[in-house]
């Protein structure tokens, strides 16, 4: 209860709209999403926004963290909005006496990165891809060496579900500006990590995906995504 009035004080000092809120790990963090209010077409129909990703842990692991993050409405992938020295992260203290005006200006800060974030996202989906480059994008993101069978390259099964995803299997893989380009492999890659890695439960493949793992593989994919432009 005193975590989600921390929340709804955070999120209504920097003017946002609580939406949804769960646990993971059985309880042991906490997290909650609020809209900020902030949206922009990628192109026409690939609609993405902003929202206020809270969270914060009973055991320790976890400091109270306010993670600017974007949501693409059609598949529903997320994306931490860090860019350049902005890591999108305001990092709160969780105690009794509450700033909002100190809250509102570090939120402000956090925030001030979706327009060149967006800019960036409309370059990558004016980036045609080969398939070529696509697979050499993934196998960068995934460490994965190029392995010959009988002159043939040899594809992991994490691979061959990327190039699947970007084929077309992806939620949203053949809308324009997604299909053949760097916003596509980049939605390739956020898709699979969301929706599709191997975990021991949903809750640990959304845990590994916001906060984990999952987390560190999606920056690396926006970071290298970044590069081609």
């Amino acid at each position: 209860h005193d975590v989600l009035e921390f929340y709804r004080d955070l999120v209504h000092a920097g003017g946002f709209e609580l939406e949804t809120a769960g646990v993971l790990k059985g309880g042991r963090k906490l997290w909650a999403l609020a809209r900020t209010g902030q949206e922009a077409q990628v192109r026409s129909g690939d609609k993405v926004k902003a929202y206020l990703l809270l969270a914060t842990s009973c055991d320790g692991t976890l400091c109270t963290t306010a993670q600017f993050t974007s949501v693409r409405v059609v598949c529903n992938n997320t994306l931490q909005m860090a860019v350049a020295n902005h890591s999108g992260a305001v990092k709160v203290p969780h105690s009794t006496v509450f700033d909002p005006k100190q809250v509102k200006e570090a939120l402000g800060i956090g925030l001030s990165a979706w327009d060149r974030f967006m800019g960036n996202i409309k370059q990558l989906s004016q980036r045609p891809m080969s398939q070529q480059e696509a697979d050499s994008y993934f196998r960068a993101i995934l460490d994965e060496p190029i392995v010959l069978d009988r002159g043939e390259p040899v594809a992991s099964k994490a691979l061959q579900q990327l190039s699947a995803l970007y084929s077309g299997a992806g939620m949203g893989a053949m809308l324009t500006g997604t299909r053949g380009t760097a916003w596509g492999v980049l939605n390739a890659m956020t898709e699979y990590v969301d929706h599709h890695r191997r975990a021991r439960s949903q809750d640990y493949r959304l845990d590994s995906a916001w906060f984990g793992q999952g987390s560190q593989l999606k920056q690396r994919a926006l970071d290298t995504a970044l590069t081609l432009l």
